[in-house]
């Protein structure tokens, strides 16, 4: 089962790859990171591990595990 990891305080919440999952399993989160800014979430479950996340995040912030 695929799983996505996100480097919470890598990750500046540009919204790319909540936009580009084709199964809406990434959100932005409401709570801040360290350099407070909303971090991408992964909702835990529902991967198809694709990694169109991982490749379109600008920071390098997303790791996708098959």
């Amino acid at each position: 089962m695929p799983k996505i990891k996100i480097s919470k305080n890598v990750c500046k919440g540009c919204g790319l790859c909540v936009r580009i999952c084709p199964k809406n399993v990434i959100i932005i989160s409401k709570g801040l990171n360290d350099k407070s800014y909303h971090p991408a979430e992964y909702l835990g479950e529902g991967c198809i591990g694709c990694k169109s996340c991982a490749l379109t995040c600008p920071d390098s912030a997303i790791e996708v595990y098959k």
